[in-house]
């Protein structure tokens, strides 16, 4: 005689078989939503490198227009102040404004002949707004200075981006030679246009040390020299044309740079590298403590190939520093989009993403199973998942393990995550047009099964359970809208 079937929620059946379902990260740090295997999730990157859980901090997250993506983004970096963490963000579109301000601090807004500048090739060693700490200032004792060799990439970067193009072997000495005439010229604070200078007009202690003419070595760097005269007297002069406005502080715990006035431009992606070159100029400061550097709109950095080599560099520098870095791209094909597939674009936005041992996926759009798939090592039933979730309900992959994640805003964060209130009109915040979800965050009320990934089921045989969907309880606050 077969037992009939017994009906139970996942909330219980946990119970009833203990292995089936993992455990949670621990309940340290900020929390994030609701496990939808019932219990709250906590995510602290920080403290997971610290217990060995991880082995870097940064995180990429993806997530289709409209998903919840930048909600949970915003949400937790204004949580982790709570914790005396810092964030610097990198804004392009100017939706981070509303953060900053909750968190007593006014956006940095920059735009082409405005009244505030950057210098991206700030030694970093220079403000006394980072606290007591004792500054890098000087060679790491084999005679290289490294701040000289993050002033060279990045001019490289920048010059390549620019042109569109690999740099020549003349045009990459021509800059060398010119950042160090530019250094010895300003009293070793170097800017953008006294390096176009070095490069239209090189000392002849520059043309001697590779034996060639200053004509000829003026020549080498001719075409580097037009293309970032852009950035010191063309179309996006006033942004970074100068040594870094003084009050500028650093010591904030939340530091936006809005980029909004520029992101259209064609030169976004060498404009985002400016403002993140001068932030990561700071990194060394050993009062930093725990710091965020988020990067929003990331597929316009990785497009290029110099600029992608570059931020990949400084994404294998987040241990050192005690940073967590966070990329955030709208499709997981974004890091395949960049140029063709098997080139070397492909290979470091790859790379990228294997620097990065958290990856938090929202909605994604139809098409975009398979490359998900194998991008992020998605398996078949987390693959299902990637078109039903709904809104404000991501996969998260932490190492090994894989979590069907709930996100959760309270009444007091609705102000700052708020990014399509024109487009929504009418609808009430925190309502939920992205289908009809069920308590268990799938747009059926489908149900995360015992692995937290799972569609509802039935196991049928002597004994057989049936599953249910879970009547979850709300956490005290309100569902992402």
């Amino acid at each position: 005689m077969t037992p009939p079937a017994h009906r139970a929620t996942t909330a219980n059946l946990v119970a009833a078989y203990p292995f089936v379902a993992g455990g949670s990260l621990g309940k340290s740090g900020v929390v994030v939503g609701r496990d939808l295997l019932g219990g709250t999730f906590c995510y602290d990157p920080f403290q997971l490198y610290q217990e060995g859980f991880l082995t870097n901090p940064n995180m990429v997250v993806f997530g289709q227009i409209g998903r919840g993506k930048s909600s949970f983004v915003k949400s937790y970096l204004f949580r982790q102040i709570v914790f005396g963490a810092r964030c610097w963000i990198i804004d392009p579109k100017g939706e981070y404004s509303a953060l900053a301000r909750a968190c007593g601090s006014a956006p940095v807004k920059l735009y082409p002949g405005g009244r505030l500048r950057l210098n991206p090739l700030d030694p970093g060693s220079c403000t006394p707004d980072l606290g007591s700490g004792t500054p890098d200032t000087g060679s790491g004792g084999n005679g290289v200075d490294p701040r000289g060799n993050r002033q060279i990439a990045l001019l490289t970067s920048l010059a390549s981006t620019c042109l569109d193009r690999q740099l020549l072997p003349g045009e990459r000495t021509a800059l060398e030679l010119a950042l160090a005439d530019a250094t010895a010229r300003c009293g070793g604070m170097p800017v953008l246009p006294s390096v176009v200078e070095a490069l239209l007009s090189p000392s002849a202690a520059s043309a001697e040390t590779v034996h060639i003419s200053r004509g000829d070595l003026a020549q080498e760097g001719r075409d580097a020299a037009l293309e970032l005269r852009r950035l010191v007297h063309g179309d996006l002069r006033g942004m970074f044309d100068a040594e870094t406005t003084p009050g500028l502080s650093l010591n904030e715990q939340m530091v936006v740079l809005d980029l909004s006035a520029v992101y259209g431009s064609d030169a976004l992606a060498a404009i985002m590298v400016c403002a993140l070159a001068w932030l990561q100029s700071y990194m060394t400061q050993a009062a930093l403590g725990k710091l965020f550097i988020v990067i929003d709109e990331a597929w316009a950095i990785m497009a290029n190939l110099s600029v992608a080599r570059w931020l990949q560099a400084s994404w294998k520098l987040a241990r050192a520093h005690g940073v967590a870095n966070m990329a955030i791209f709208h499709r997981v094909s974004d890091l395949r989009s960049v140029d063709d597939e098997g080139s070397w674009r492909v290979g470091l936005a790859q790379g990228l993403l294997a620097d990065s041992e958290t990856r938090v996926i929202y909605g994604q759009p139809p098409g975009e199973a398979g490359v998900a798939q194998q991008e992020l090592s998605l398996s078949d039933t987390e693959v299902h998942l990637l078109e039903r979730m709904a809104r404000g309900t991501a996969i998260w992959k932490v190492a090994q393990r894989s979590f069907l994640v709930r996100h959760v805003l309270s009444a007091a964060e609705m102000h700052i995550v708020d990014t399509d209130a024109h487009m929504a009109g009418h609808r009430r915040a925190g309502d939920n047009r992205a289908g009809s979800a069920g308590p268990d965050g799938l747009t059926d009320g489908a149900l995360a099964g015992p692995d937290g990934l799972t569609d509802g089921a039935r196991l049928h045989g002597p004994g057989a359970v049936e599953l249910e969907p879970a009547r979850l309880p709300y956490v005290r606050g309100r569902d992402i809208g």
